[in-house]
Order: structure tokens, then C-alpha cells, then sequence
């Protein structure tokens, strides 16, 4: 997969970036680097190999679910610097693109 300015400025607009050009030149290389070793990865015959689940032969142990002390809404809301009757209030983040 080769990248191209289009992608990159895609790529800079999704993650809300301002970079100057030679930061996009230096982006470009560094991803096309990753690509470049994902790329190579994807020759190693893998067939024989069980996939990994744990990285040692123990497997952790899991704590039972409990339901402990909560918060009411009351509680929960008490600090909150917006809110209404049941809800935090927070500004809008994502703009549609």
C-alpha cells in the first residue's frame, strides 16, 4: 500500500491534526515504514501455529462479579459543573465530517 498526500491529509483531518509539510513528509515516511513491516509480517507461514491466548501457561484467575456500594444520581451528579434532572452535560466533540 503506497500513501499519497490525499491520504495523508484525510488522515490529518480524521485525527484533527495542523501539521506542516515536513511533518506530513516525516508522517508519510514513518507510516509507510509500518506498512512496509506489516507487509512483511504477512510472509511468514503461520499455518502450524496455534493462535496465542495467554502469554504464560497459567491462566489468571477471575474475581466472582459482586455488587457492591453505588452511587445514587443524586450523588453522582452533585460535582458535575452541567447537568440536568439524570444526565451529565458535555459540549459536542465530533463535528460530522
Amino acid at each position: 500500500m503506497q500513501l499519497d498526500k490525499q491520504l495523508i491529509s484525510r488522515l490529518e483531518k480524521l485525527a484533527r491534526l495542523q501539521l506542516s509539510e515536513a511533518e506530513r513528509e516525516k508522517l508519510t515516511g514513518d507510516l509507510q515504514r509500518i506498512l512496509d513491516m506489516v507487509d512483511k509480517l504477512q510472509e511468514l507461514d503461520t499455518g502450524g501455529i496455534l493462535p496465542l491466548v495467554y502469554l504464560n501457561d497459567e491462566n489468571g484467575s477471575l474475581r466472582p462479579d459482586e455488587v457492591d456500594r453505588h452511587l445514587t444520581t443524586k450523588e453522582a451528579l452533585q460535582n458535575a459543573p452541567k447537568h440536568d434532572s439524570r444526565f451529565f452535560r458535555v459540549p459536542k466533540v465530533i463535528d460530522s465530517i
